[in-house]
Parts: C-alpha cells; sequence; structure tokens
C-alpha cells in the first residue's frame, strides 16, 4: 500500500502550509499529493506550484470539477500539467454536486452518469491526439451547424497512459468508474464497510473486460483521503474530524440530495445522518458536530498512538486500498508535518509507477 498526502485547498490551509506538507511528503517517499477545489481556490493553480517545487511525488487533481471546465479544456490543462511536472500527473474528476454545479457554474446537474461517461471518452481522445469528432448525448465536438473543425491537440502528455480517477460515492457512479477509470477517490472509506463497494467497482471492471480473469481489481488504484489524528487522547482525536464528518454529513447538498449523508445510511447511520443534517441545516454546526458518532469516525479515520493506527493501516490494505491518502488533522504546521512522518515510519512507503489499465 503506497501513501499519498491530501492537500485539501486554501483556507483549510494556507497555501504555504499546503507546500510544506508536499514537499516533506515528497523528501519521503510518498507516492502522491492530491489537491482539491470547491468554489475557491482550484487545483491546477495549486498543483503547478506543488509541481514546481518537489522532485518525484506525482501530482493529483482530487478532482478537478467537471461542470467546472469542458473536456477540451480539461485535456489541455493535463497534458500541459503531464509535460511541466515530467509526467507526474493523474487526473481526478468529478461531477461536484447539484448546489455548485448549478449555483456556482451554471451547469445544470442532469444525468451525471451519462455525462461523465462522455466527458472521460472526449479527454482520452483528445489527450491520444486524435482529431476531435464526438457525436454523444450530452456533448457534440464540432458542433454540426457552424463553422467548427475537429481540431487536434498540439502537446502530448509525457505519459503514453495518463491516468484518470473518477471521485465517486453511489452504487451506479462506482460501477461506472471501475469501467471506464484506472482509480477511485474515495471519501469516508471503512474497511468494514467496503466490501459492497469494492464490488460495485469490480462489477464495473468485469464489464469492461479491465483487470484480469482471476482478479477485475488488478492495476486499478483505490484512493481514500483518510482523517489522521495521532494522540493518546482517542476521543479528543475524534472530536477534531467531528466538524469535518458534519459538513460533509449534513451540509454538502440538500435535505433532499446529499451524497454522503446517503453514504453514511448504507454504512447503519441512518438516524444519526438525520440528525447531523437537520442541524447543520439548522446551522448549529457546532451541535451537529457533536452529534456525529463516534463509531462513524472511528470507522472513517485513523486515530490514536501509533500502535493503533498501525493496526487500522492494516485493514485498508486488506479491504483492498492500494493507495492510503493521509489528512493530517492538527492545529499546526509543525504537527501535521510530525504525521506525515509518523505514518511513513507506520506504512513503508515505495515508489511505484501509475496504476495502467
Amino acid at each position: 500500500m503506497r501513501l499519498a498526502v491530501n492537500l485539501g485547498y486554501m483556507g483549510l490551509s494556507s497555501s504555504a502550509d499546503m507546500l510544506t506538507l508536499a514537499k516533506e511528503a515528497d523528501r519521503l517517499g510518498y507516492d502522491s499529493a492530491w489537491v482539491a477545489e470547491a468554489y475557491g481556490s482550484d487545483a491546477v493553480t495549486f498543483l503547478s506550484w506543488i509541481g514546481a517545487s518537489t522532485e518525484r511525488i506525482a501530482l493529483g487533481s482530487a478532482v478537478m470539477q467537471i461542470p467546472a471546465r469542458t473536456p477540451a479544456m480539461t485535456a489541455m490543462t493535463a497534458a500541459t500539467l503531464d509535460h511541466l511536472s515530467g509526467g507526474r500527473f493523474r487526473l481526478g474528476l468529478g461531477v461536484s454536486g447539484p448546489q455548485v454545479s448549478e449555483g456556482w457554474h451554471g451547469v445544470r446537474f442532469d444525468k451525471p452518469l451519462g455525462r461523465t461517461r462522455e466527458y472521460v471518452e472526449i479527454v482520452r481522445l483528445a489527450l491520444s491526439r486524435q482529431r476531435l469528432a464526438y457525436a454523444g448525448t450530452h456533448f457534440t465536438l464540432p458542433l454540426p451547424d457552424g463553422p467548427g473543425k475537429a481540431l487536434k491537440l498540439t502537446i502530448a502528455p509525457t505519459q503514453t497512459h495518463l491516468p484518470v480517477y473518477l471521485a465517486a460515492v453511489g452504487p451506479k457512479n462506482l460501477e461506472l468508474t471501475g469501467e471506464i477509470a484506472d482509480g477511485w477517490l474515495a471519501i469516508f472509506f471503512s474497511p468494514e464497510h467496503s466490501g459492497d463497494i469494492v464490488e460495485s467497482i469490480a462489477i464495473g471492471r468485469r464489464a469492461a473486460g479491465r483487470g484480469s480473469d482471476d482478479d477485475p481489481m488488478a492495476g486499478f488504484d483505490i484512493v481514500p483521503t483518510v482523517p489522521v489524528v495521532v494522540t493518546d487522547d482517542v476521543e479528543a482525536g475524534a472530536a477534531a474530524v467531528a466538524a469535518y464528518s458534519a459538513l460533509y454529513i449534513g451540509g454538502m447538498g440538500s435535505r433532499e440530495k446529499n451524497f454522503y449523508n446517503q453514504l453514511a445510511c448504507r454504512m447503519g447511520f441512518e438516524d444519526e445522518a438525520a440528525r447531523v443534517q437537520e442541524l447543520f441545516l439548522a446551522g448549529q454546526h457546532r451541535d451537529a458536530a457533536e452529534a456525529v458518532p463516534f463509531e462513524f469516525i472511528d470507522a472513517t479515520a485513523l486515530i490514536g498512538p501509533p500502535e493503533r493506527i498501525r493496526e487500522r493501516a492494516t485493514r485498508y490494505a486488506a479491504a483492498g486500498v492500494t493507495t492510503l491518502g493521509v489528512s493530517p488533522f492538527a492545529l499546526t504546521i509543525e504537527e501535521r508535518v510530525e504525521t506525515l512522518r509518523v505514518m511513513a515510519d507506520l506504512v513503508p512507503t515505495t515508489v511505484q509507477e501509475a496504476p495502467t489499465p
């Protein structure tokens, strides 16, 4: 199991702290560094900055939002980042959610599975430097009633195959991820609740004839973002993660459509997820955090002294995780850097190539 660092986005951390963590992860031999975007700092600019300041670590977008860019623009950006970084880029994509897609980008959150499938097909077509001609339900290139022509990307990515990752939560989206992507960017991944989730990906892999006959998951990269708190006080460690959990379960979506709340329900926390959402949407954010059950946090984070974290990390590997995305939860940058060092000692890191299709 490889190690990655998830840097989030500016606002949760300062830009200087994010760069410090990326450089330390690079020095420690971490496999990859991932940067997010919502409606503040974008992933691309940060990855360019980090790439210029590091030597080996792979650079991943977690995620570049599908409604924010045309597929051709995403292909241009991916090829440029891969070239500038010497072949270190990994393209993570996601549809975001209705509130961001429609409220921030002005793009209807309609038929996300079909749109994602076509988007990835166009990105791969462009990166292969074929002329961009595509006739789909959601995308048509060139437009049939104008002067547009089928163009070809003028630069090539450094990697022969630039890995594509998808952020997915629901079962059908997970099947699609297994079918068309090289990896999965997971959130709130629990080893004890992962059987059906990984099987959904395997269904997609089998349908596409990917992997091997014996192991459809061969060559596929499972990358969960896992909060890590190194502490002798497990209860206090859980409390440090509670606000993050409450934000997603309670506030990342409407009352009717919140994918993370639905995920918590599928894990068996229906009543607790409803309570967290009720409190969060009422503006009672502190109460919402206190309502997140310890069992949920402990199932989806690594909390406690090093010995406890080591034992827990082995369960992620046993559940099929190939790259553990460390999200260090601590007040100071010094403590977050130390968290990366502790994890490097607990989970031996190996330099490996990006997954192949």
